[in-house]
C-alpha cells in the first residue's frame, strides 16, 4: 500500500513498498516561495484593545446615514471626500483632521466633508505600499503594528466628529477597521476584481467604484450591479477563522469618474454618457468626480479647476453629481521618502501630489458660496 507522510517543510513523502524494499520520494509542492508565516492579532483581539467609543460610533453612524441620504436624494448637499493621498504621519494627519473639522462647521449646510484616510496604496510595480503594510517606511513591514496604528488613527479622527473614507484594497482589512469607516472606494485597478465586488456586497458603507484606468465606465457599472447582489465567498470572521461569508448585497454603490488613459472625464458630455450607462443598467444616477488622477492630468494644481467645473454643472441644473474627491494636505505637492525620515517635510504627501491647506479652504468655501442657494432646489 502506498503511504504518504506530510513533512514540516510543506511537502510530503511518498513510500512505495514492494516485496524486497521500500522506495521513498519527497515532493515539495506547497508554499515553495513562502519564507515564513507570522501570526496577526485577530480582528476581535484588536477591537478589544482599541474599542469603538460612543463618540466614534456616533460619528460613523451619522456619517453613513448622511451619505446614504445624499445618494437617496433625501439630502441635497454635495459630499466631499477630501484629505491626504495617503496617511504616513499620524501626527500631521490628525492636525489636518482638526482643520477639516473646523471647516466643516462653516460649510455644513452645503457640503458634507468626509476625510480621506488611505492606509493601503496599490502599486503598479513597486513602491511604498502604505501605512498598514510598512508603518516605519523602511521595508520592515510590521503589518501587525501598522494595523493597530491605523485603527487608533481612525478612532482619533472619529472622536473629533469627522467621518472617514478609505480605499478597500486588502479584503481582510475591513474586518479590522470597517466599523470606523463611513465611505469606501474601490480603486480603478480593483473595480473589475471579483474579490472586491464580493467584498463590497458585504461592506457596511456606501461604496464608490472608480472607472477603469483606461477610462471604461462599463467596468464600474458592472461592479455596482454585482455588489448589489448577495454573494458567498471565503473570508475571515472576527475570531480570525477562515469562513464562508454570506452577504445580502449593497444597494448604495455608485460611480466615481477619475479619468483614464491620460484623459479627463468630468466634462458635461462624459457625465451625460455616464448617466446614460447607469440608466441603461437601471441604476440610480449617482456620480462622484475625482478631481485628481487623470481628471487633473496628475497635476494637483489643476484640481480647483475640476472642482469649479463640477460646481458649475450643478449650478446649471445637473442632478446626478452627488460628490467629489480631492487630494489635499497641509503642504502642497509631494516628496520622495528619504533614507533619513527626519528629513520628511511635515504635512506633505509621499505618494500623489496634493493641493495645500489654503487652496483646500478656498475650494470648499467657494463651492459653499456658489451652491448655497442652488442645492435646495435639486430635490424639487
Amino acid at each position: 500500500m502506498v503511504q504518504r507522510r506530510i513533512d514540516t517543510a510543506g511537502g510530503y513523502t511518498v513510500v512505495f513498498p514492494d516485496s524486497s524494499h521500500c522506495t521513498m520520494t519527497t515532493f515539495h509542492v506547497e508554499n515553495v516561495n513562502v519564507t515564513s508565516f507570522q501570526s496577526m492579532p485577530t480582528p476581535e483581539e484588536l477591537h478589544a484593545r482599541l474599542p469603538l467609543t460612543d463618540r466614534a460610533g456616533e460619528t460613523v453612524t451619522r456619517g453613513r446615514e448622511a451619505l446614504r441620504d445624499i445618494l437617496d436624494r433625501k439630502d441635497p448637499r454635495l459630499f466631499v471626500v477630501v484629505g491626504p493621498c495617503s496617511i504616513h504621519d499620524p501626527v500631521a494627519g490628525l492636525d489636518y483632521a482638526r482643520r477639516l473639522k473646523a471647516l466643516q462647521e462653516e460649510v455644513k449646510d452645503t457640503l458634507l466633508l468626509v476625510m480621506r484616510v488611505y492606509f493601503e496604496k496599490p502599486r503598479t510595480t513597486t513602491g511604498w505600499k502604505g501605512y498598514i503594510n510598512d508603518p516605519d517606511m523602511d521595508d520592515s513591514f510590521h503589518i501587525e503594528r501598522g494595523m493597530a496604528n491605523a485603527r487608533q488613527f481612525l478612532l482619533d479622527v472619529s472622536e473629533l466628529g469627522l467621518p472617514t473614507a478609505t480605499e478597500a484594497l486588502d479584503p481582510i482589512s475591513p474586518q479590522y477597521l470597517g466599523d470606523l469607516i463611513a465611505w469606501t472606494a474601490i480603486g480603478a485597478r480593483t473595480t473589475e476584481s471579483q474579490t472586491h465586488r464580493e467584498m463590497s456586497s458585504g461592506l457596511s458603507t456606501p461604496v464608490g467604484f472608480k472607472n477603469g484606468t483606461d477610462g471604461d465606465i462599463g467596468i464600474a457599472v458592472n461592479a455596482i450591479l454585482s455588489a448589489s447582489q448577495p454573494h458567498s465567498f471565503l473570508g475571515i470572521n472576527g475570531g480570525g477563522n477562515v469562513s464562508i461569508v454570506r452577504t445580502r448585497g449593497n444597494r448604495h454603490g455608485h460611480v466615481v469618474l477619475r479619468g483614464g488613459d491620460g484623459r479627463p472625464n468630468y466634462d458635461t458630455v462624459s457625465v451625460a454618457m455616464a448617466e446614460q450607462a447607469l440608466a441603461k443598467a437601471k441604476l440610480p444616477a449617482n456620480i462622484v468626480v475625482d478631481c485628481s488622477h487623470a481628471n487633473s492630468f496628475k497635476n494637483p494644481e489643476l484640481q480647483p479647476l475640476v472642482m469649479a467645473d463640477v460646481v458649475n454643472q450643478i449650478r446649471f441644473g445637473n442632478r446626478s453629481l452627488v460628490g467629489v474627491m480631492i487630494e489635499s494636505n497641509i503642504v502642497a505637492g509631494k516628496q520622495a521618502i528619504p533614507a533619513d525620515l527626519s528629513k520628511l517635510v511635515y504635512g506633505c504627501s509621499v505618494t500623489d501630489g496634493c493641493v495645500g491647506w489654503e487652496t483646500t479652504e478656498t475650494m470648499l468655501r467657494q463651492a459653499d458660496a456658489m451652491l448655497r442657494e442652488v442645492l435646495p432646489m435639486r430635490g424639487e
